[in-house]
């Protein structure tokens, strides 16, 4: 899977763009605030329909413009396809695959899937549970692009519970209803959570050793809001009757509390290092290295379940690591893998590849 090329449209800092990555490896290089990262969210987008800078989608139109466009002609399983993608400033999103209108925007996802690393990943780790919360659900749209309307309809059905809820009415009638709903999305979501979270499992520990060159025991974990515990494989069906039972079970404290209290928005998935919970007990180094190795899982997660390396993206990674780290990483950099790195330092990365330089709206 890779970009044979990409053409921006009024997206953020290129008015307009047009760029063809080679299948390798690619080193965009250029100084702060030249539209590296820019060009690899473009790129982040048409993976996953949102921006991996948390960004709302307005955010990403050039000042002055009504619009962004992103095109982008790609290879899948030696198949070329044509994606396309506007973003206004009002309304809906319109896209497009191989020139033929899309319904739904969502229809796009699968075309092309994407792996990225951050600097801020190191998050991931060392803060809250909602964003452990956010790569599960991330990582799931990569593997099964069905699950990004199962997670749209339950983040819906959530609201309208909530929203009843802030009014302070107590009908019970009103409230099974939005119950039910909530419930039959959320077992969607966490049916894909748990084989993600299996699928990760598989391959952390291995991945984790390559970064770290240290044999440890890395876990994925993973405790409910609603079932008593870790978290277990089981059919959407049996999640939702389980989420159901807890939300009737709730629902005084939810009254009280105004807003719904159990459910998959509130469970708190973890790592831990032989036994020890990443997040308290690491040290700095444990948990950048985690943060990568969860990414580098993820990719082989994806490939060895669609049978296609996605498209790997490096956004400034290398220069937050010390040397050792650093190339380690380049060693476990999956092979036959388009990747694209940026740097505002070259010598910061132990590998080679195009080098593309970036400024001045344009990549040459």
């Amino acid at each position: 899977m890779r970009v044979d090329w990409l053409s921006l449209l009024a997206f953020r800092s290129y008015r307009t763009l047009e760029w063809s990555p080679e299948p390798g490896v690619n080193l965009l290089i250029g100084p702060n605030g030249a539209g590296k990262t820019n060009a690899l969210e473009a790129i982040g987008y048409l993976g996953s329909l949102k921006s991996f800078r948390s960004s709302p989608d307005a955010a990403v139109i050039t000042d002055g413009e009504e619009s962004a466009v992103i095109r982008a002609g790609l290879t899948s399983e030696e198949r070329s396809r044509l994606v396309e993608i506007e973003l206004p400033r009002q309304g809906a999103r319109r896209a497009q695959v191989d020139k033929t209108r899309l319904k739904r925007t969502g229809d796009i996802l699968g075309v092309i899937r994407v792996v990225a690393f951050l600097p801020d990943d190191l998050d991931l780790i060392k803060r809250g549970p909602a964003y452990r919360r956010d790569l599960l659900d991330v990582i799931a749209v990569q593997l099964w692009p069905a699950a990004y309307l199962d997670q749209s309809e339950f983040e819906r059905s959530l609201r309208q519970r909530n929203a009843f809820l802030k009014t302070g009415r107590r009908d019970a009638a009103t409230l099974s209803i939005w119950d039910s709903k909530l419930a039959e999305s959320a077992g969607r979501v966490m049916a894909r959570r748990a084989r993600v979270i299996e699928a990760l499992s598989a391959v952390l520990s291995d991945v984790y050793e390559e970064i770290a060159e240290d044999a440890s025991v890395v876990t994925f974990t993973y405790h409910t809001s609603w079932g008593g515990g870790e978290l277990r494989r089981a059919s959407a069906a049996e999640f939702a009757d389980s989420i159901a039972r807890a939300l009737e079970e709730s629902r005084r404290h939810d009254y009280e509390r105004r807003m719904t209290t159990v459910g998959p928005h509130r469970d708190e998935p973890g790592f831990s290092i032989d036994g020890h919970e990443t997040r308290t007990h690491g040290s700095q180094g444990e948990q950048r290295t985690m943060a990568l190795a969860v990414r580098l899982a993820a990719h082989r997660a994806i490939a060895e379940t669609v049978g296609e390396s996605p498209v790997l993206l490096l956004d400034d990674v290398f220069s937050e690591l010390d040397p050792d780290r650093a190339s380690a990483l380049a060693h476990s950099l999956p092979p036959d893998t388009q990747t694209l790195i940026t740097s505002a330092r070259p010598e910061d990365i132990p590998i080679s590849g195009s080098v593309w330089k970036v400024g001045g709206g344009t990549i040459e």
